[in-house]
């Protein structure tokens, strides 16, 4: 016959009365309010840097030719606001990157979908992606200039380039990354190509072509300022370099700045993107 202690009766009637009800008094707090503290630290950590830039650069521990305060930068990036300048040359390079991205990145999803699927294209053309992207694609600009000259196409072409290579290798490896159970319900279910393209393919490597869309636009910021800097006559690059050439110092900083603000928002579109594309990939 069994024995049963007395501290073992009490825990079985413990467990049989079901989870302990949590007391009036006490309250859980809201994931958002555990948040606040973090929160205030990151907008507040850039508001005391700048701030502490403004105090050095007023005291004179900084060289303010090479430093200005943040108060000059901002004095400066209302003047070209308001004359107009600064949303000329920004328009000139947002219109490059999105020409660049269209001419370099539908060709690379296309690309990435049907190596992924298929064996031959992908030992075909794996040797040749790995040949040409190490390649600094700076480097090859000049050729750019030599064969589409100084105009718009040589700027984009290098964007495209640039943009090509992330988007078409996380592609292909997101494809590679399906389940082999979809392939086989496609296959039951006699799919054709198009098909297995439009409802297999392409939303199963969604999430990693997104983390591709994300690296390409990093690449094609840093490709469009040297493509204006080297060969253009507007743009932020040529901003950047026109300043640098007459000492204009709050110029350059101000293109920086509207740079970064670039890179920003369009990580916040794309994060946007990715929860109305890949909705089961976005974290709490």
């Amino acid at each position: 016959m069994k024995t049963f202690t007395k501290e073992a009766v009490s825990a079985g009637e413990t467990a049989a009365a079901g989870p302990e009800t949590p007391r009036r008094g006490r309250r859980r707090t809201p994931g958002r309010f555990k948040d606040a503290p973090q929160r205030l630290i990151s907008i507040a950590a850039p508001i005391g840097l700048l701030l502490l830039w403004e105090l050095v650069s007023r005291v004179g521990l900084l060289d303010t030719r090479f430093f200005p305060p943040p108060s000059q930068i901002a004095r400066q990036f209302m003047e070209m606001a308001g004359s107009g300048e600064l949303v000329q040359h920004t328009w000139v390079s947002i219109r490059r990157l999105a020409l660049g991205f269209l001419v370099g990145g539908v060709p690379a999803v296309v690309l990435g979908l049907v190596m992924g699927l298929y064996r031959w294209p992908r030992l075909i053309i794996e040797p040749l992606i790995a040949a040409t992207y190490p390649i600094p694609k700076s480097a090859i600009f000049p050729l750019f200039l030599i064969i589409f000259g100084l105009g718009e196409a040589s700027k984009i072409a290098v964007v495209a380039v640039g943009v090509f290579f992330p988007m078409v290798i996380n592609t292909a490896a997101g494809v590679l990354e399906i389940q082999p159970i979809y392939h086989d319900v496609g296959r039951n279910f006699e799919a054709g190509r198009l098909q297995t393209f439009r409802t297999i393919a392409l939303p199963g490597a969604m999430p990693l072509i997104l983390t591709g869309v994300k690296l390409a636009v990093g690449m094609a910021l840093m490709l469009i300022v040297v493509a204006e800097m080297l060969g253009g006559s507007d743009g932020l690059g040529f901003l950047i370099w026109n300043a640098w050439a007459t000492f204009r110092v709050e110029t350059m900083y101000v293109a920086l700045i509207v740079i970064s603000a670039l890179g920003v928002i369009l990580s916040l579109a794309l994060n946007e993107m990715e929860r109305f594309l890949a909705p089961w990939r976005v974290r709490r």
